[in-house]
């Protein structure tokens, strides 16, 4: 099974309010099996352009990840984070060079 990653980034204008975001998202990343590999921390811009802060979290697979996102309780969640910050995120297959 291959396995899925959300990749995120994000631009924060309200890292206080950003923060009910992250105390409402723990639920359905426990639930949908959800494990951060990176979670804002330092980047350094080589090439093109990105926003301030870059998140990617793992899922067992593709579908697992789908459900995550489209799930009622990740939803709740994203919309305390959608007024106060600005992003692009894609749900991509992970390669299994199997």
């Amino acid at each position: 099974m291959t396995k899925a990653y959300w990749v995120a980034h994000v631009d924060v204008r309200d890292p206080q309010a950003y923060e009910k975001y992250r105390a409402a998202n723990a639920a359905p990343f426990a639930k949908y099996g959800a494990k951060f590999v990176v979670r804002g921390g330092a980047q350094e811009q080589m090439e093109g352009a990105s926003k301030s802060r870059t998140v990617v979290i793992e899922f067992k697979d593709y579908d697992t990840a789908k459900a995550c996102y489209e799930s009622p309780e990740y939803q709740a969640a994203k919309a305390l984070r959608d007024p106060v910050s600005t992003g692009d995120l894609v749900i991509v297959q992970g390669y299994d060079a199997e």
